[in-house]
């Protein structure tokens, strides 16, 4: 991975084939969309294998219907696979924690790192464990959960033979991350997704339980995104994902 400087702010990520496969840790359904499609796209777009692991499967998803918590996971579920495919990703792991309860646990640490250590990642991209006061959504308790437990996961537990030793007896060798990017943080880098903003905008639309009577969605995307850029000292009319870079090798 490469960083170009930007005339201001963040550096602006660029591809040198160090990144060969990525991971995803989310806590819910659409939470990668919103935060990361573009950037998803545009590494799978340059050859990169992505994986997603979503630790709930949005059961208490904020839309007003009458499904139970069953019927609302499994339709989420589908939603987030028709997403995913959008961006050309079709390896997700649902952990299937409850949704709005999610804690920082050995177990959930454990359930992490055996999906690093199975997918074996250059790069590990998750949410901010830091409470953004500014945008307090942003900081949901099962996104600064799922961030903390996914940086405890990465380092130490996922390349620490000794943490969680039964992985070992299920065939889970030990592997080492070499970099986090948390969304949702202050940024180092950003990502242009000028090319790939409607295959964002395309994945963010398979969520119909959440999105589809949202009037104006793409605008609001687009407005986000045309910051991002415009505060890392991109050209007029360029699109941007935001990320804090954290080497962890």
């Amino acid at each position: 991975m490469s960083k170009k400087a930007t005339t201001t702010g963040p550096s602006l990520y660029e591809a040198d084939g160090s990144i060969t496969r990525a991971l995803v840790v989310v806590a819910h359904p659409d939470d990668v969309d919103f935060g990361s499609a573009g950037t998803i796209a545009t590494l799978t777009a340059s050859g990169v294998e992505v994986s997603y692991c979503l630790v709930t499967s949005g059961d208490a998803g904020g839309d007003g219907s009458t499904s139970t918590y069953e019927e609302r996971a499994a339709e989420r579920e589908r939603e987030q696979t028709l997403a995913a495919k959008e961006v050309g990703v079709t390896d997700l792991t649902f952990l299937r924690w409850p949704d709005g309860r999610v804690e920082i646990t050995l177990e959930l640490r454990r359930a992490i790192a055996a999906v690093i250590r199975r997918v074996k990642p250059d790069l590990v991209i998750t949410q901010s464990p830091e409470r953004n006061y500014e945008r307090i959504f942003a900081s949901h308790p099962d996104h600064l959960a799922v961030g903390e437990a996914t940086m405890r996961a990465v380092y130490p537990d996922a390349r620490n033979p000794h943490a969680f030793p039964e992985l070992l007896n299920e065939g889970l060798e030990p592997h080492t991350v070499g970099v986090v990017w948390l969304a949702g943080a202050s940024p180092t880098m950003v990502v242009d997704i000028t090319e790939n903003f409607d295959r964002k905008m395309a994945a963010l639309r398979q969520h119909v339980s959440q999105v589809g009577e949202r009037e104006g969605l793409e605008e609001t995307i687009r407005t986000w995104t045309r910051t991002t850029a415009k505060l890392a000292g991109l050209k007029k009319g360029r699109l941007a994902e935001a990320f804090r870079v954290v080497v962890t090798k």
